[in-house]
């Protein structure tokens, strides 16, 4: 049984699906979502995240960047929210 997605889940995987490139960790946190959120999101299966190197400056710095899995987009089409 797969669990119910909240609402603040629901919020991300639709910000997630609308970026093709996914965001950042740090953008969806300085919207105010959680960590413990994005990780249940990935232990789900509902988003994926990976390390990426960027440069910031004359620095290389790394950041985790999350994307929405098919399991995700098929939960954005489901109606079960708590």
């Amino acid at each position: 049984m797969r669990p119910l997605l909240t609402k603040d889940g629901r919020r991300v995987l639709e910000l997630l699906a609308r970026s093709a490139q996914g965001c950042t960790e740090v953008l969806l946190l300085a919207q105010g979502f959680s960590v413990e959120l994005l990780c249940d999101l990935v232990c789900d299966g509902l988003a994926s995240a990976y390390a990426e190197r960027m440069v910031a400056g004359s620095k290389v710095i790394e950041v985790a960047r999350m994307r929405i899995t098919e399991a995700g987009r098929q939960a954005l089409t489901s109606r079960g929210t708590q």
